[in-house]
């Protein structure tokens, strides 16, 4: 089974979050995402300042395989984006849960707990895919 770090939140669709110091939110996907995508050789990601709605798609990432849309696991305002994936999309790869984070967001309003899945919960969930 992937790496499942007990400390961060999941969604159905793959992405995780971390609750960084001051309320705002990192984004990425998970390790179980980015197995199955293949090496990354492109990531495209939303213009800070853009608001996004919960489920909507903001981000997409490319591997040799296919390209898949990344959603938003909030409602929320990007307020910074991992630059070094423009050069480096591989970090997705390599170490998803730190330098492959994708964007962080200032939530609009805190996330229901029913939206959101424990480590435990996304762990069933990848392992039935």
């Amino acid at each position: 089974m992937s790496k499942t770090p007990a400390d961060l939140k999941y969604t159905r669709s793959h992405e995780w979050l971390r609750e960084l110091s001051g309320g705002t939110i990192e984004v990425g996907i998970s390790d179980h995402a980015q197995e199955a995508l293949g090496d990354l050789v492109f990531v495209e990601l939303p213009d800070v300042g853009r608001n996004l709605k919960v489920g909507e798609a903001c981000a997409v990432v490319e591997s040799v395989k296919a390209a898949s849309d990344v959603y938003a696991p909030i409602a929320g305002t990007v307020v910074e984006i991992n630059e070094q994936l423009a050069k480096a999309p591989e970090l997705v790869n390599h170490d998803p849960y730190g330098q492959g984070w994708l964007m962080r967001l200032k939530p609009a309003a805190r996330p229901a707990s029913a939206e959101l899945l424990a480590a435990d919960a996304y762990e069933a969930l990848a392992a039935a895919d």
